[in-house]
């Protein structure tokens, strides 16, 4: 075969290059600070919902999905492989010493407040399991993942864990074995490479399934205020927080692990729902989406003196709801403003230089992290990639 002429004109491309190295796409900044948002809300509707239906049901929609849209997003940012030595230090920077500052500044707030001193750091104040149960989930995963069936085996754990009352509250235990198969359905995604898949999809195709999203949402949320009073009575509310055993919400039958079969469903298929209605471009909210820890940590801060409070106590009027929405949102947009963000740095990813050690390595080979004042830093979990 004679070689090509160099001098000709070579065949244009049809398809774009993609940037090379790590980029951020905006779908999942997107999503990650609408999922925090919604985190915001549902904390902040909460003193509604002893006395308001209406609350009541938008704040089970929210719970149907929105901490399983949170915890898959931490998963499929979170890399399987041997931990080398700087993810375990990013584990310990990003999640375990935040988790210290701010059970450290829950306690003194309760101190204060109330006169009572207790410092413990095995019981997680308000949110703060979250950030327990993410260092656990991603410890576990490179082990989780070596073997063959990850996610049914992260969802036969999650059902057998509800079945017994030794599993607790404690070192925020409960909720994550429950919510393990979220992560790890996260992992998965990333597995499948959904992002590119999903960006390459044409606009027609797109909306195609986004118009399935919106059906199965609409469905959703039509059915909770139809039923709201059996909700009421089965204890739905206590199911979607996976924070107790069976028993403990009142079921000690055999198949009571069939309905939380039946939520970790329904709220993986409704989380990749909210994936696909995701804009796929950058929007003026999209840098939002890397102070997701701060907006996090920081927003129980503001709603603690309305939850304390008898401000929402009792029967409130019909606009209290939309009311508390709207102030949940514009909180969620303030904590996401880079002044904000800078200010509070310290405390939610503090880099606590003087706690390692400055060796490479220790005598007998050990790997230890070495000095890497420059490495990239995120806003939290949710943020990394």
């Amino acid at each position: 075969m004679p070689a090509p002429d160099p001098s000709s004109p070579r065949p244009a491309d049809p398809s774009p290059p993609r940037p090379r190295g790590k980029r951020r796409v905006p779908m999942w900044d997107n999503a990650r600070w609408i999922a925090v948002t919604l985190v915001v809300v549902g904390h902040g509707i909460l003193p509604l919902i002893a006395e308001d239906d209406a609350a009541y049901s938008v704040y089970l929609f929210i719970y149907s999905f929105h901490v399983a849209v949170f915890v898959v997003v931490s998963g499929y940012f979170t890399k399987s492989g041997p931990p080398n030595a700087r993810a375990l230090r990013v584990i310990l920077t990003d999640v375990v010493f935040p988790y210290l500052v701010f059970e450290t500044i829950w306690t003194v707030i309760r101190w204060f407040t109330t006169g009572s001193f207790s410092l413990d750091y095995t019981t997680a104040s308000w949110t703060l399991w979250f950030l327990l149960a993410l260092a656990m989930w991603r410890i576990a995963l490179p082990y989780l993942v070596l073997l063959r069936y990850p996610l049914l085996i992260a969802i036969v754990i999650s059902i057998g864990a509800g079945y017994t009352e030794a599993i607790d509250s404690t070192l925020a235990l409960t909720r994550t074995f429950g919510m393990l198969p979220f992560f790890v359905f996260g992992w998965k995604l990333r597995q499948w490479q959904i992002t590119d898949r999903w960006l390459d999809l044409r606009p027609g195709v797109v909306w195609r399934w986004r118009a399935g999203a919106i059906a199965l949402f609409a469905v959703v949320l039509a059915v909770m205020p139809l039923a709201i009073d059996t909700w009421r009575d089965i204890g739905l509310r206590r199911f979607m927080l996976y924070d107790d055993s069976y028993m403990a919400i009142g079921y000690d039958e055999p198949w009571s692990g069939l309905i939380r079969l039946v939520l970790l469903g329904s709220a993986m298929l409704m989380a990749v729902a909210f994936l696909t209605l995701m804009p796929r471009g950058a929007h003026w909210f999209t840098p939002y989406g890397q102070a997701t820890m701060t907006i996090y940590l920081l927003h129980s801060f503001v709603l603690y003196p309305i939850r304390e409070s008898d401000m929402l106590a009792g029967e409130q009027p019909w606009w209290a709801l939309a009311v508390m929405i709207v102030f949940c949102v514009g909180v969620s947009i303030l904590l996401s403003q880079p002044l904000v963000v800078r200010l509070f740095r310290p405390l939610v990813s503090p880099r606590a230089r003087w706690l390692f050690r400055p060796e490479p390595q220790t005598a007998t080979g050990t790997i230890v992290l070495p000095d890497i004042d420059d490495a990239p830093r995120g806003q939290g979990p949710p943020a990394r990639t």
